[in-house]
């Protein structure tokens, strides 16, 4: 019996493996179409708060002021996120003891400077527009952190009543929960670049402590507006 030259089962071994392997098996592995979302962002945030008052002739006019903030997310899944922010304000209030509690004042009438940090921790939900555009919902427990203290440019018996309504004003903010505001809001975001996004955003505070405090005030007396623009970078 003749014997099968070597190079014909060579050549027989290899169109074997060739048609054994499956079409496409040479080819690149497409990239996803859309990269995964950011874990981890950083946000710059400048603002406009309003704090509506209503007590006639007793106090000056609800102050209407600047406001810059810094904010953290971490992204938990999918278009939800924690939020950490931060936001600095400095306005000026004096003691009203016919209402007892402190109002706010205009430089004329000022006896305590109060430096606001509010302090928040929310839930953020994203839904997506477009490449480009995403809403935003948000809320979560939110603490005003103030400082209290005594007006500058005040001398002799001005200083001194001054010096006592400061201490009344900073017992008020700190006393029953004053400082506890959980907050809402809502945003709109555009990418600018591939590291920057701008956003639209509104705020609102209300003041949980009217619940328990039992004091009697105004309707609109703690509540808290703002609305903004913020830098998130990527």
């Amino acid at each position: 019996m003749r014997s099968v030259p070597r190079t014909t089962l060579l050549a027989v071994f290899f169109v074997s493996v060739l048609t054994a392997l499956p079409l496409g098996a040479q080819t690149v592995p497409e990239l996803p179409a859309k990269l995964p979302a950011e874990k981890f962002t950083l946000a710059l945030q400048g603002s406009v708060l309003a704090f509506p008052e209503d007590n006639g002739l007793d106090s000056d006019s609800g102050p209407i002021l600047p406001s810059l903030g810094i904010l953290a997310a971490w992204t938990l899944v999918k278009s939800f996120q924690i939020e950490l922010s931060l936001d600095f304000y400095g306005v000026y209030y004096a003691y009203s003891y016919k209402l007892d509690r402190p109002v706010p004042a205009i430089p004329d009438n000022r006896s305590a400077f109060v430096i606001g940090s509010i302090l928040g921790v929310q839930a953020l939900k994203t839904f997506p527009l477009s490449d480009t555009l995403r809403l935003r919902a948000y809320g979560g427990p939110a603490a005003d952190l103030r400082i209290c203290l005594v007006a500058d440019g005040l001398e002799g018996e001005d200083e001194k009543d001054a010096s006592k309504q400061t201490s009344d004003i900073s017992a008020y903010f700190w006393d029953r929960g004053h400082w506890f505001m959980p907050v809402i809001g809502a945003g709109l975001d555009f990418n600018l670049t591939e590291k920057l996004r701008m956003g639209l955003d509104t705020r609102v505070w209300f003041p949980a402590y009217r619940l328990w405090t039992g004091e009697s005030l105004p309707s609109i007396e703690g509540w808290r507006f703002g609305v903004g623009l913020r830098f998130n970078i990527l």
